[in-house]
């Protein structure tokens, strides 16, 4: 009998960490944004902060070809920079609360839901530049 208790006390261990392990993915930055050609680094910032602002984040520092933004949600934060230049823009992570972010020998993982909050932004930037080159 205590056989089978120690047996099922390790099985649960490892059906706990597994579950733990489970809400984690590994932590990369999206693919950088290409900027059509032609258009003006105001046409570039006003993209990104639209992108930004229409997912909810909100723009904490702000230089030229440099933001800094949070998003805020229930319990959850998380902070990335964006830079850009004439051609590209990058999302790079920054920080995060209660995201499961973790770093085991360089390798970075984080919450899933982290993953499609950048890309989301990602790709919204590529939608605005695409469309603001059209309409030049």
């Amino acid at each position: 009998m205590r056989f089978a208790a120690i047996v099922l006390s390790v099985l649960a261990l490892f059906a706990f960490s597994g579950a733990a392990h489970a809400r984690k993915a590994p932590l990369t930055d999206p693919a950088p944004v290409s900027i059509p050609a032609g258009l003006d680094q105001e046409q570039v910032t006003k993209d990104i902060k639209r992108a930004l602002i229409g997912r909810g984040w909100a723009i904490e520092q702000e230089q030229p070809g440099d933001i800094t933004t949070v998003l805020r949600l229930r319990d959850h934060v998380a902070r990335v920079h964006v830079t850009w230049d004439a051609g590209t823009i990058r999302i790079a992570y920054v920080d995060s609360t209660n995201l499961n972010y973790e770093d085991r020998r360089g390798k970075r993982f984080i919450h899933p839901n982290y993953l499609g909050w950048v890309n989301n932004i990602a790709q919204d930037m590529k939608t605005n530049l695409q469309l603001t080159a059209l309409d030049k």
